[in-house]
């Protein structure tokens, strides 16, 4: 079995916590690790490393490969979308992916999942997961299906028909999210299940169906691998539901009861964490007085709540979302909103990563912004200058060497540098601690596009 993983995502229904820039899957909302990380180690309990492709896109490349060091699976694959265009593409380039650079054929199953949901626990889901691989190998395409405790206006449905020697049962229909009173017909009939978007099959199945209903894709895709990502941006811009799954014979459903939340809200994420006997829910540095079925989480400042009744506060350093309970599905919209007004807070954080580390903007101002860089060991920024700022870079722990035009010095800390405006720069760590320093920047434009490169050893 080889497991395909969509790491993709646009970062808007947890905002203002996840953004373009660093999507859900990343966040480590759930438990100590992210959600993309709980991903993998819920599957190498079942497959190798290198039984496991990433499917991302470039500005997620070193966050996967950071995640990927953390979790010793360092020889799983990782394959950059060029561009977005949704599920089915995304998985049939997989496939050719796996076929060309894994040796797979055409009888390989694969398991398709999506990298931000929670499921629990681990060992029934792999138990679950290879159920689905013997149904698949019969020549089905399977979806798993959450038998659902309430009528959920929030997900998709699955209604099951008539149940197969296999296992499971065939797919009768797909529903679209359902207005209230329909979700609670599809609950009374016991019938229906949860649409969670994973997908079990055969490589050559799957491949066979898209050519009956999606033939573009698979034109594109036979032509091999390279060529499909070279012209990936031509592929048309669809799901797997809409381009299989609704449409082909094949379709399985496997039900499953173990715990399964998509974190698909603000008021999903709630139903996972741990609540007072007033069924509040708090986070970092809050305090709730006289409050019922509230949640308040903060980041980086104190929340105060006083007789809130059925609110959510997600507090961050640039954005302060107060909304009712059951109304988080509309932050998708108020994320849409902003970036029509090209809002940057929803495509950048206060903290951004990259490949050497991250950086936090502590505060900015007309001509000035201050940052707090943090380097990693072995971490190198690229040689570099700036055409309209000058910098000041004050050491504060570690030892970092500075290299300013044509001389090199090791800085440690409350030691400063200058960087006048037009000057070759560079700061790498070479000790085995991280450098973290605070940057000053001093000009008439400080955006992050005032960067002219001459060497990066991550190819930026």
């Amino acid at each position: 079995m080889k497991v395909i993983v969509l790491a993709g995502g646009s970062g808007t229904r947890l905002f203002p916590l996840s953004r373009k820039c660093y999507p859900k899957q990343f966040l480590k909302i759930a438990g100590k690790k992210s959600l993309l990380a709980q991903t993998i180690d819920r599957f190498l309990t079942k497959v190798r490393p290198k039984d496991i492709i990433i499917v991302t896109n470039g500005d997620y490349k070193f966050i996967v490969e950071d995640i990927l060091r953390e979790e010793r699976a360092e020889d799983a694959s990782i394959i950059l979308e060029p561009i977005g265009r949704n599920t089915a593409p995304a998985i049939a380039l997989a496939c050719q992916f796996c076929k060309e650079k894994l040796g797979a054929n055409d009888d390989e199953v694969i398991f398709v999942a999506p990298s931000d949901h929670i499921v629990r626990p681990d060992k029934q889901f792999i138990k679950l997961a290879e159920q689905a691989e013997t149904v698949a190998k019969n020549g089905n395409i399977v979806t798993l299906g959450v038998i659902p405790d309430k009528p959920d206006t929030g997900y998709g449905y699955i209604r099951a028909g008539k149940a197969l020697p296999e296992g499971g049962f065939r797919v009768y229909a797909f529903k679209e999210k359902p207005a209230k009173e329909v979700a609670e017909a599809y609950l009374k009939a016991g019938n229906y299940y949860w649409n969670a978007g994973m997908f079990v099959f055969g490589i050559g199945t799957m491949l066979t169906e898209l050519a009956k209903y999606e033939e573009k894709i698979v034109e594109i895709i036979s032509k091999g691998y390279d060529s499909a990502l070279a012209a990936f941006a031509t592929m048309p811009n669809i799901s797997i539901d809409y381009a299989v799954a609704e449409q082909s014979d094949k379709m399985a459903i496997l039900p499953f009861d173990i715990y399964w939340n998509d974190i698909g809200s603000w008021d999903a994420l709630a139903e996972t964490m741990e609540s007072d006997f007033s069924d509040n829910v708090a986070d970092g540095d809050v305090e709730l007085l006289d409050c019922n079925n509230t949640m308040a989480l903060s980041n980086s400042r104190m929340v105060v709540g006083i007789g809130l009744d059925g609110m959510t506060i997600v507090e961050t350093p640039d954005v302060v979302l107060v909304a009712k309970k059951g109304d988080s599905q509309k932050v998708k919209k108020v994320f849409e909103k902003l970036q029509l007004a090209e809002r940057k807070e929803t495509m950048e954080n206060v903290t951004m990563f990259r490949p050497w580390g991250n950086y936090t903007i502590l505060t900015e101002g007309d001509g000035f912004k201050v940052k707090r860089l943090v380097v990693n060991s072995g971490g190198k920024l690229s040689l570099q200058l700036h055409h309209k700022r000058s910098e000041h870079w004050t050491i504060v722990s570690g030892a970092a060497c500075i290299t300013i035009d044509d001389k090199s010095v090791v800085y440690k800390p409350n030691e400063s540098a200058y960087i006048p405006i037009g000057s070759k720069h560079r700061l790498e760590n070479n000790e085995k601690e991280p450098v973290v320093l605070i940057e000053v920047q001093v000009g008439r434009y400080l955006g992050e596009d005032d960067i002219e490169r001459f060497d990066d050893i991550y190819g930026r």
